[in-house]
């Protein structure tokens, strides 16, 4: 699904002597390798604060302890998702509120957010799935009205930007009252282990955060706030600040892999490929709307799970992101769900498939992978 090897060795002798550099002078924690990250992610981010923390799942939590979220209040967020966006949230006592996604594009469902708004609610989790925004506008537009927060989830979307009305542009990540993000390898900008970063315009939320991520301490062993160990090591620092002048060229590359699959499948009425939203005018050619963590298509009026197995046996790997509905999971089932609520959400993990997409994709392996595709679909 990723190639990190093909990467690696394009940028080895940037990275290479940028983790040489922290191995010599041994500032393994909370390194200069890590602010120099954090400036280098805000000034490309536009966004005034960065806070790296350990991994995805802490950026959020901590997200949330930022915000003081109190036992039993109601976070709105996307039943179409991974499990750590609701995971954080059940465990710091919250009272999740799943709702149904978007047929076209995967994303959190507007009316669905609308339905579901009560006393008790606090916050709206937007997740950014597969590499574009949740209709952002619409979203703040509801948390305004309501005096709610809201918490992007931009695990998948690094570098995408979300389009306006107007047609002015924001970074995914930088339009809510904070956002999470995940340096996991396989992202768009990835680490050699596990990393992520917490983003804000908010000083006094930055100033929050900040102390949460190291165990509440603003000076050694004064512990101001209730804290987590959570902070990006100096090596995946490192790493991150040798791939972020890529980011861009990593991004352009997923939209012409885009490209090349939809072409290829244009004409068959089985398959439908991702779309493009949030009213976006320009082609991938021009802009960044759409940042392909994830190719994934449709398949309609096909078993999906035949194509799968078909896939894996011509070597090719492939993805079902997700099997099962999150009110559907043992661990988030709750009475208040009734499946009509979820029709959208229901059909999508039947019919879901996610591709090979990543830098290093060329013309012959994307031909070998539609053109396999294809021939079963013809039977």
């Amino acid at each position: 699904m990723v190639d990190l090897k093909g990467q690696y060795n394009d940028i080895r002798d940037v990275v290479n002597p940028s983790i040489q550099e922290v191995l010599e002078n041994t500032t393994f924690i909370n390194g200069p390798k890590v602010h120099e990250f954090q400036k280098n992610l805000e000034q490309y981010l536009g966004v005034k604060h960065v806070i790296p923390c350990a991994n995805g799942t802490d950026a959020l939590q901590i997200a949330m302890m930022g915000l003081g979220l109190k036992p039993g209040d109601e976070i709105i967020t996307a039943d179409f998702t991974f499990a750590a966006t609701v995971e954080v949230i059940a465990l710091l006592q919250l009272t999740p509120v799943l709702v149904d996604v978007n047929e076209d594009d995967f994303n959190i469902n507007i009316e669905a957010i609308k339905k579901v708004i009560t006393p008790k609610t606090k916050a709206i989790v937007p997740v950014h799935l597969f590499g574009q925004c949740a209709n952002m506008e619409a979203i703040m537009e509801i948390a305004q009205e309501h005096n709610l927060f809201v918490i992007e989830d931009n695990a998948q979307a690094i570098g995408a930007s979300y389009t306006y009305k107007d047609g002015s542009k924001a970074k995914a990540g930088t339009i809510g009252h904070v956002a999470s993000t995940s340096f996991f390898p396989s992202k768009n900008l990835g680490c050699y282990g596990d990393g992520g970063a917490i983003f804000t315009n908010d000083d006094d939320l930055a100033h929050t955060i900040r102390g949460i991520v190291n165990h509440g301490m603003y000076e050694r062993y004064h512990h101001d706030v209730v804290g987590v160990n959570s902070r990006l090591d100096s090596i995946q620092a490192a790493v991150l600040d040798a791939k972020l002048p890529h980011l861009d060229t990593y991004n352009k590359a997923r939209q012409n892999a885009a490209k090349k699959y939809d072409e290829a499948f244009k004409t068959h009425e089985n398959v439908i490929t991702p779309i493009v939203s949030n009213g976006c005018q320009d082609t991938c050619d021009t802009c960044d709307c759409h940042v392909f963590h994830q190719y994934t298509l449709r398949i309609k009026g096909i078993d999906r799970d035949a194509l799968v197995k078909h896939l894996n046996a011509h070597d090719i790997p492939c993805g079902v992101y997700y099997p099962i509905p999150l009110h559907n999971q043992k661990a988030y089932k709750d009475e208040r769900y009734k499946e009509d609520d979820f029709n959208i959400t229901n059909q999508l993990v039947k019919e879901v498939v996610s591709l090979p997409m990543h830098t290093e994709l060329d013309n012959e392996q994307i031909e070998y992978i539609t053109s396999t595709i294809i021939k079963f679909i013809n039977g």
